[in-house]
């Protein structure tokens, strides 16, 4: 990105997904939001258009409205399959990639095939149809997402059996979010418009509670503002723009090889809990690396692990100045907030090299500075555990050194005695005084 030119990385991604069929989610929280009526009404309009539509399989759940808005379009006949001494009807893939439409419309992504079946799931179909170039449109309840099924499982109770990895959301091209507030959808099932009304009462006293809808419409509209977020990022990144851009934020997290970095992971991890927002752990290797001991190693090793059980992304990067280096990432990935922890340096130290969250404060106008103090048990720099065990050897230089700076301070102040009064001599005094603090 300090160069102006695109990221070879998101021009190969382009590159690759030609000739490959597009894939459009439409994601909803919960069953009955209108999430096969809305891909139904998306798709007459693209027939409309004079485009190629078929519906591979679209599951109306005897909702007068959706079945109606699927007259009209050629349908795929399904396919019966025998299974322990029942009929089973599943879609015929092999006729639908025959057919080779432009569009074709799968309904419920996250299905488990009948056994006997070509692919075990059919958002594996699904695939095997976007290899051949066809565009798919499909749908998605949140519920089934993988990274989300123990959450959904704490909160609702109901163990969620049909899911399908979140590998599938990350290469879909298109999501869009069919959103219907909680009360709504409620009194669509008392109406009998989702389930007939027996099934729809017990759904509604169980899954269907409003706490749980209302937790379930968040994950919805989170998983697509990532989505938005992940598409801002790589356009930003193939065309070579500048960041951060004023959009959904991230934070960046920077530590090193000292004892702040666990400290710095649980407070990045907290504000991002606060903020509802991505974050990212970060730390830039310079040439001095080779010279860090075992235990920094391990200390680093161990911040790293902490990150990635907390949720958030782990990254290392080379280079020579610490400073450029964050702020050229931050930018590249459209950071919003970076900690960092306060500086260890003694004075003449931070004179000669600025600290990091000196530099950032200096340049980083663009981003929300964070620094975070240093604990009052934080081990220092260089010292292991094994060494806070026993307390520091006793030294007199210390003493003697403070004790200098006061006689220097009476010297000082016997010769400005003829000239100042009391309260200006005290000045000297506390010269010395602060001298010995910062020492």
């Amino acid at each position: 990105m300090s160069d102006d030119r695109p990221s070879p990385d998101a021009l190969l991604a382009e590159a690759g997904s030609e000739g490959r069929g597009r894939l459009k989610i439409f994601l909803g929280a919960a069953p009955g939001v209108g999430k096969t009526y809305e891909m139904l009404s998306v798709a007459r309009r693209r027939q409309a258009e004079g485009v190629d539509v078929v519906a591979g399989i679209v599951e109306t759940h005897g909702r007068s409205e959706t079945a109606a808005l699927l007259e009209g379009l050629p349908v795929i006949p399904r396919r019966r399959v025998h299974y322990r001494d029942r009929d089973f009807e599943e879609l015929d893939l092999d006729a639908l990639l025959a057919r080779k439409p432009k569009i074709a419309l799968v309904d419920e992504l996250a299905h488990t095939n009948v056994p006997g079946s070509r692919h075990e799931k059919r958002y594996q179909d699904v695939e095997e149809l976007l290899e051949a170039g066809i565009d798919v449109f499909t749908t998605l309840n949140v519920q089934h997402i993988e990274s989300l099924n123990d959450l959904v499982e704490r909160v609702t109770g109901v163990k969620v059996r049909e899911r399908l990895p979140d590998r599938v959301l990350e290469t879909a091209n298109e999501i869009e979010l069919i959103d219907l507030p909680a009360e709504e959808l409620i009194k669509r099932m008392h109406e009998g418009k989702v389930y007939i009304p027996d099934v729809a009462q017990r759904a509604v006293q169980n899954f269907f509670s409003r706490g749980n809808l209302l937790v379930l419409r968040e994950l919805a509209m989170r998983i697509a503002a990532e989505r938005v977020d992940a598409d801002l990022q790589s356009y930003m990144r193939a065309r070579a723009i500048e960041g951060p851009w004023p959009a959904r934020g991230r934070i960046l997290v920077c530590i090193g090889a000292d004892s702040q970095a666990e400290r710095l992971v649980r407070l990045g991890k907290r504000i991002a809990e606060r903020r509802q927002l991505p974050w990212t752990v970060l730390h830039v290797q310079t040439s001095r690396a080779d010279e860090l001991s075992g235990a920094q190693r391990e200390r680093l090793q161990g911040a790293f692990t902490l990150a990635e059980q907390l949720g958030a992304r782990a990254e290392t990067l080379n280079g020579q100045g610490v400073a450029n280096e964050v702020l050229a990432y931050a930018a590249a990935q459209n950071v919003s907030e970076i900690v960092v922890g306060r500086s260890r340096r003694r004075l003449v130290q931070l004179r000669l090299r600025p600290a990091l969250a000196t530099a950032l404060v200096e340049r980083g106008d663009d981003f929300e500075i964070i620094i975070a103090s240093q604990s009052e048990d934080a081990t220092p720099p260089g010292a292991t555990a094994d060494t806070l065990i026993e307390p520091p050897p006793y030294r007199i230089r210390p003493y003697l050194e403070s004790v200098l700076a006061v006689l220097l301070a009476v010297a000082v102040a016997a010769l400005l005695d003829r000239y100042l009064a009391v309260g200006d001599l005290s000045l000297v005094f506390l010269f010395a005084v602060l001298l010995a603090a910062i020492r």
